[in-house]
């Protein structure tokens, strides 16, 4: 029996059985793949945080205990949630089997296994792996195949100036509004240096658990020297985009700035200091300028990341970038969709009148619901359908559409909603504070300073 893609895949066989280890080994050797061996539980951590490999195959009890091997796959599920792990057993029931697979494993085998069930199983997970990789690489190249769009003077300045970065390792900051396109900015950046066939890591600080920032940046160690890797040694050698900079909290960021400056920092409870080569580029929807002045955001650090300032207008403020936007996302759409192509009318004033809240995501994501919804090409229909989407209520009265609440700082996205929702909820009862307030179950003082503090017009 063949297998396929197998010759450069590394297993690490872990088994306290020196004959069963072996044989499992001399199996796998014989088919091409390239084996490792730990004998037990401390072995084992130690190969895996020496390198990740391919796929491994653990067998449940090991020298510490019986339950050894499902410790170990959830010490491995911490490092790695995608590595496969094949869990093995002499002494196997149900319940140890359901335990395993609940906590990740690929497959549970029962010893004593005919190799061909051990090679059959391995393929399998070998072909997981590769599809999952194969996915990411498809997202990735979907994202990068959109450009940067537009002749407007703005656009053309931002394009030349990717293209003056090319052979610079400069940290750069881009600014703009929710849905202007910094991250595709990002990406094209990456792209075209010489860090592009290194990973370009995407963190948004307006996401992270607040209690974790540390951690999610920089890894942690236990005392067992279990490793997470954080976004600063999962973006090595390539491209870390941190989207929303300006949320992460102060004293985080003097972390950061420590990391700019000595190239290398210490993962949580961790004793050794890390080296770090990797390109920092950050993006922020607020005035970042603003936040150092109010001292939300340090200003040594935004000198550090402020090297060369990107800025991208909102949509609005660039009507004679629509038409060419309008129909490149026609087209692509259609060709990543495999559908096809819709005949937009770009004379319509519609597209120019209206203010854009979400931008070019905004644009984009109208264009592809046209796509999907217009019956034919006559100019007539689709101008009505795109009539009917933009002025809708739910897209005309709430700048945060689902599309685009998630591009904004958690904050900022909350107050939005809140100010619509509530806005919404006075029109419906008529303005009447009492009534909004009982059916909404709020007190009407609270309502009012509510009100208030969101700056909700109209209502004394």
């Amino acid at each position: 029996m063949q297998y396929q893609n197998i010759m450069t895949k590394e297993i690490l066989v872990i088994d306290d059985n020196l004959d069963i280890r072996q044989l499992i080994s001399s199996i796998l050797i014989d088919q091409g793949y390239i084996v490792r061996e730990a004998a037990n539980f401390d072995q084992a951590l130690f190969e895996i945080n020496k390198k990740l490999p391919d796929v491994l195959i653990i067998d449940v009890k090991l020298d510490k205990g019986d339950y050894d091997g499902i410790e170990l796959l959830k010490r491995l599920k911490k490092i790695d949630d995608e590595v496969p792990a094949i869990m093995i057993s002499g002494h196997a029931n149900v319940q140890m089997a359901v335990d395993s697979l609940k906590l990740g494993a690929f497959e549970f085998i029962q010893k004593p296994f005919s190799s061909e069930r051990l090679l059959n199983f391995l393929s399998r997970a070998i072909e997981y792996v590769e599809l999952k990789k194969e996915k990411r690489s498809l997202e990735n190249k979907l994202f990068h195949s959109y450009d940067i769009v537009g002749k407007s003077q703005t656009i053309t300045k931002v394009k030349s100036l990717i293209n003056k970065l090319r052979n610079t390792e400069s940290r750069i900051f881009i600014s703009g509004p929710p849905g202007s396109g910094k991250e595709l900015v990002a990406r094209q950046i990456h792209k075209q240096s010489s860090r592009s066939n290194k990973p370009f890591v995407v963190v948004n600080g307006a996401l992270l658990d607040l209690q974790k920032y540390e951690f999610e940046l920089f890894g942690s160690e236990n005392v067992n020297e279990i490793i997470n890797f954080g976004f600063f040694e999962k973006a090595k050698d390539g491209t870390l985009l941190i989207d929303e900079v300006t949320e992460i909290p102060l004293e985080t960021q003097a972390k950061i700035l420590r990391v700019l400056i000595d190239q290398k920092f210490r993962r949580v409870n961790g004793s050794k200091e890390v080296n770090v080569n990797v390109r920092i580029i950050t993006t922020s929807s607020k005035n970042i300028r603003e936040e150092v002045d109010k001292g939300n955001f340090r200003e040594d650090l935004y000198h550090r990341l402020n090297v060369v300032p990107i800025f991208l207008p909102p949509l609005k403020d660039r009507p004679e970038d629509i038409p060419d936007l309008l129909n490149y996302f026609s087209k692509k759409i259609a060709e990543l969709n495999g559908i096809n192509e819709i005949k937009l009318d770009t004379d319509f004033d519609l597209y120019y009148k209206y203010q854009w809240p979400g931008n070019v995501r905004e644009l984009r994501n109208l264009v592809e619901r046209i796509s999907i919804l217009s019956v034919d090409e006559n100019p007539n229909n689709i101008n009505q359908l795109v009539h009917d989407s933009l002025t809708h209520k739910s897209m005309s009265q709430n700048i945060d559409s689902y599309d685009n609440v998630l591009s904004y700082p958690l904050k900022e996205a909350r107050e939005q909603f809140e100010k619509n929702y509530l806005t919404s909820q006075l029109k419906k009862h008529k303005g009447n504070i009492s009534k909004t307030a009982e059916f909404i179950g709020m007190e009407r003082s609270a309502l009012h300073r509510k009100l208030k503090t969101l700056g909700v017009k109209g209502v004394n």
